[in-house]
């Protein structure tokens, strides 16, 4: 079970860690068996399922994200909390809201990850 000081810690650290754009702190908060599903990831690596499976999947993903916007920058609105999830809603450098699911391993890695985007 995440407690809610668990969910913000984890919260904080990931925005801190992706405007850092320093890809293995990014990628220190993911299980090796991640799972990801992002409308991004569907564009980015021109597949419609727009899913990224595995921690070297999702490295290279990542690495072609960060390349692709090079002023990427998230700043938090709110968190979610949940007993093994949490949901993070932020908006990024161009002004687009996001919200993004994530489950986290008792570990406290995140397991899976389904972004949405408001259109």
């Amino acid at each position: 079970m995440l407690t809610k000081t668990q969910v913000y810690q984890l919260a904080d650290q990931w925005v801190q860690a992706w405007n850092s754009h320093d890809l293995d702190e990014i990628l220190s908060h993911y299980d090796e068996d991640i799972v990801l599903i992002s409308p991004i990831a569907a564009n980015l690596l021109n597949d419609p399922a727009g899913m990224v499976r595995g921690k070297a999947a999702l490295r290279e993903y990542f690495k072609k994200g960060l390349t692709t916007y090079p002023d990427l920058k998230f700043e938090l609105i709110e968190v979610m909390w949940g007993l093994s999830s949490l949901v993070l809603h932020y908006v990024n450098q161009k002004g687009i809201k996001a919200g993004e699911f994530m489950e986290v391993s008792l570990s406290g890695r995140i397991t899976k990850v389904v972004a949405n985007y408001n259109v």
